[in-house]
């Protein structure tokens, strides 16, 4: 579906090195594939054990997993909002992305210099946030000096919209997100959707932990977690330097025995792909055939036709109805002619909104 997730943070916090761990796709679950489309855009697959019983009962040809687009954005600095650095590209390759992976360092290293001299995870986060709000903030002046001039008509939509975008602006300006600002679904896309706010994006806090810290974190992660405890973000504790040993690895066997070793049942890749999808709120439904046992990515909520139309726009123009079988009984009854016989198949019209785990088949007609 083309959706984009942009790993963001200082210099030095580990954001390469986790971006080449993701970039390994041996290191998820099985050795499907990984591409490069630009030197800092991944095409990373979504962990998911459902295609591999899949692919036990189907035994098809070929394997295809959801995918989801991992960008490693360039470190920013202070003063990026007025073009430092490479503050402009930062701010516009976030401004492309659709969800935000904010990398923080939670580890001490002598041997690793911080950009601000010693490690501070909150300062840091901060730094981030200040930036992005500055720049939002000069975003949401120029559209209120337009809507200034055009309120003059008395439009009671654009007196609305100009309200709004100066309680936002006051938001900000108390150093808040505007992720976190309070309006309703549909003013939110009515008034801000233009804007291509770079705060309201969604975001996971990745915490770049030492060894000992994965499972329990220490104490730089309980302070970024009592920084974030407002903002409904998912935090992750992360080595970047263990998931570079597990993406050199060989072998599946030898990644899980190493995983085991750590005390660990999956790697931090696997679980910051598997929020990254939930992040964008993302599902997944199968088609399953001799040929190919596929994952399609949809966003939730979408009714059958349109999950149709991410195989084809052919297949939603002339869809006609869905057949549908429930992940769980495809598994425990063993095959579709199985699950037929046993009331397990369900024919579905425009209507149906698509669940995750549903094995589809689309019938259309152009």
């Amino acid at each position: 579906m083309g959706l984009q997730a942009g790993i963001v943070g200082l210099p030095n916090v580990g954001k390469s090195t986790l971006f080449n761990a993701l970039s390994n796709a041996k290191a998820v679950a099985a050795n499907f594939p990984f591409c490069t489309i630009e030197p800092n855009i991944g095409v990373i697959t979504v962990p998911d054990e459902r295609l591999i019983e899949l692919e036990k009962i189907v035994v098809p040809q070929r394997v295809v997993p959801a995918t989801v687009e991992i960008v490693d954005i360039a470190g920013l600095v202070k003063g990026a909002s007025k073009g430092e650095g490479l503050g402009n590209q930062f701010l516009g390759n976030i401004r492309a992305t659709d969800a935000i992976i904010h990398v923080v360092r939670c580890f001490e290293d002598d041997n690793v210099i911080h950009v601000d001299g010693n490690v501070n995870p909150v300062r840091d986060k901060e730094i981030i946030d200040t930036e992005l709000q500055l720049k939002d903030l000069d975003t949401i002046d120029k559209k209120i000096s337009k809507s200034e001039k055009l309120a003059k008509t008395a439009d009671k939509e654009l007196l609305r919209g100009l309200e709004l975008l100066k309680e936002l602006k006051a938001f900000l300006e108390q150093g808040k997100n505007a992720r976190g600002f309070q309006a309703s679904p549909e003013d939110k896309e009515k008034y801000f959707a233009d804007l291509f706010l770079l705060t309201i994006k969604p975001v996971i806090y990745v915490c770049n932990v030492d060894e000992k810290s994965v499972t329990t974190g220490n104490n730089h992660t309980q302070a970024l977690s009592d920084a974030v405890k407002n903002e409904n973000a998912e935090i992750l504790f992360i080595s970047a330097a263990i998931e570079s040993e597990i993406a050199v690895m060989e072998s599946y066997e030898d990644r899980q025995l190493f995983l085991e070793d750590m005390g660990l049942s999956e790697s931090g890749v696997a679980r910051l792909i598997k929020s990254t999808y939930r992040l964008l709120n993302l599902a997944t439904y199968f088609t399953a055939g001799v040929q190919e046992v596929r994952a399609w990515t949809i966003t939730k909520g979408m009714v059958a036709p349109q999950a149709a139309g991410v195989i084809h726009t052919d297949f939603e123009k002339g869809f006609i109805r869905a057949e549908v079988i429930k992940y769980a009984d495809y598994i425990k009854y063993g095959s579709e002619a199985a699950c037929r016989d046993n009331g397990k198949f369900a024919v579905q019209g425009k209507d149906y909104v698509v669940e995750d785990g549903d094995i589809m088949h689309f019938r259309f007609n152009v």
